[in-house]
């Protein structure tokens, strides 16, 4: 979880494995990181992100209230990742497009590839 935290941006479980290993001092190989990661994601504490296989910590772990179904801003250069909120309005609206094309949702949240401003900065000084 530390780990997550601190590093502002999505890891797998191999980078878990190494930054226990760098700032740690211990070894956790990448095994035992999905099971703790699979606990956490269960209890609602980090977030898996299908395109990447990468895992984000909750930007709500510490809110005692109820938040809108988790949609995450993922930029294509360095990785960083937004959790945002997104009315569910326009999930409704999605859902129903989905159906009408003769699908189903399978997952409520949406992962929008992007580019933040700093890299998009940077694209734009080359």
């Amino acid at each position: 979880m530390e780990g997550l935290v601190a590093a502002n941006r999505a890891l797998s479980a191999y980078e878990l494995s190494d930054y226990c290993r760098s700032e740690l001092r211990t070894e956790l190989l990448p095994m035992s990181v999905y099971r703790i990661l699979g606990f956490l994601e269960d209890n609602g504490l980090v977030h898996r992100l299908n395109t990447s296989n990468k895992y984000i910590a909750c930007s709500h772990i510490v809110c005692d209230h109820v938040h809108q179904s988790p949609q995450f801003l993922i930029c294509k250069s360095c990785s960083k990742v937004e959790e945002v909120s997104i009315p569910e309005l326009a999930i409704e609206m999605l859902a129903k497009a989905t159906k009408k094309a003769g699908f189903l949702l399978a997952d409520n949240k949406l992962e929008i590839e992007c580019f933040c401003n700093d890299c998009t900065v940077t694209e734009a000084l080359r």
